[in-house]
């Protein structure tokens, strides 16, 4: 769905919280998203803005769901399937936009006291390159004036458009939520994550000031300078703060709004965050197990930052299983530090019953995989200048060797309705 169409859903299935108070972009909107985190809500005046204010939206892989109009349960295979066959969406002109004056038009919040300033942390770049043709990323940005911003920019496609020449490109803000998952599936360069979208639910794009775009509630066109800037202190997916880096400062030349625009704030480190970052990474392992076991389901959990832990669950036909869904889960996800292989039997996103299987089928002698490699720059306690981390890889599936029923909970004896007995 286009995002305001989302709101609406949301809105009319009661799932949207309507604050009517006017609030501050200064600490006081952050403040209440982290206190109602992975409740959707609408700041509806925002004070010294015209624009309401979207937050938490995407902050549940069911909202997810609900967003590209499918069941929870086929939210894996609904990604696979638009990864391996991306379509091409249709273009069409731009309507209904105006054009705003400067970045001090937008409601951008400051989230913490800890942050180098305001931050842009839900804006999506569209970038095309010659070659390989359009790309979509995520990268928080950093307010340095009314017409700048210092970008946080990993080596990664976009980097290289850069690096390749590219001056221009587009800034996204309040994107179909098909895009917005999309645009944090990692591809190589040469594959146009709007295509994944369009193939996740019919995302057109549209023409715009010379440059194609999803249709965003803002979009911003940009160009790239040669001046650097401190970036940072930002807080992460971690919940912990970021480093300061010198980084690159684009200029933004025009701002374009549609009529009654609503912007989409994003809570760095709240649970909007790590699902729309997570969520896509599941996918991937899913991917990467499949080629060497019977794998059912893959979880990226909360608790491990949405990026650095996941649950593997897998159907054992093999004594080597196990491992071999390890190794692979973690070339499934390379940022990743720890994962947890269980049986099919077993809920991966109920931690209860993954720690039940770690206490009952489990031994550190022999089931364990330790590697030291390149891991996360998110990850506080790896080494901050080469990123080398210990990564350790549980085996919490029932032992080969075992008969199977001796690791199994009963099912209860009879089948009654406790309401009759209340």
């Amino acid at each position: 769905m286009k995002f305001r169409e989302y709101i609406e859903y949301l809105d009319k299935r009661k799932k949207l919280v309507h604050i009517k108070r006017e609030v501050s972009v200064e600490y006081e909107i952050a403040t209440l998203m982290k206190m109602l985190d992975g409740k959707p809500l609408l700041f509806e005046h925002v004070s010294g803005y015209d624009m309401p204010v979207a937050a938490n939206i995407c902050s549940s892989r069911s909202l997810v769901a609900g967003g590209l109009q499918i069941a929870e349960k086929e939210l894996i295979s609904h990604m696979i399937q638009a990864i391996d066959h991306p379509v091409e969406p249709e273009v069409r002109e731009a309507e209904g936009y105006e054009p705003l004056q400067s970045l001090d038009d937008l409601p951008i919040l400051l989230h913490y006291p800890l942050d180098g300033g305001k931050y842009i942390s839900s804006a999506i770049v569209v970038a095309r390159d010659n070659e390989y043709g359009l790309n979509a990323s995520y990268h928080r940005m950093m307010v340095v004036g009314s017409d700048r911003v210092v970008m946080r920019i990993l080596p990664r496609d976009f980097n290289t458009y850069l690096e390749r020449g590219l001056r221009e490109f587009a800034i996204c803000i309040g994107n179909p939520i098909s895009v917005a998952i999309a645009s944090a599936i990692s591809m190589p360069a040469e594959t146009n994550e709007l295509a994944i979208a369009n193939a996740l639910h019919p995302s057109p794009l549209m023409q715009i000031d010379g440059h194609t775009v999803p249709e965003a509630e803002i979009v911003m066109i940009a160009e790239i300078t040669d001046e650097m800037h401190d970036e940072g202190p930002f807080l992460d997916l971690t919940e912990t703060p970021d480093i300061v880096r010198k980084q690159r400062v684009a200029r933004i030349t025009k701002i374009y709004a549609k009529k009654d625009a609503v912007y989409h704030a994003l809570l760095p480190g709240g649970l909007e965050h790590k699902t729309l970052m997570g969520t896509p990474k599941e996918p991937t392992i899913f991917h990467e197990v499949s080629k060497v076991c019977d794998v059912k389901d893959v979880h990226i959990t909360p608790g491990g930052c949405s990026w650095l832990h996941a649950v593997v669950s897998i159907h054992k036909r093999h004594e080597d299983d196990g491992r071999k869904a390890i190794e692979a889960a973690f070339r499934g996800h390379k940022s990743m530090k720890h994962v947890f292989v269980v049986d099919d039997d077993i809920d991966i996103s109920d931690w209860m019953q993954v720690e039940w299987a770690m206490a009952t089928r489990f031994q550190g002698s022999k089931d364990m995989i330790i590697t030291h490699a390149k891991g996360s720059s998110l990850d506080p306690s790896a080494d901050p200048v080469t990123r080398e981390t210990t990564k350790i890889g549980f085996d919490l599936t029932i032992p080969w060797d075992k008969e199977r029923e001796h690791f199994k909970k009963p099912d209860l004896p009879m089948k009654l309705n406790p309401d009759d007995y209340l």
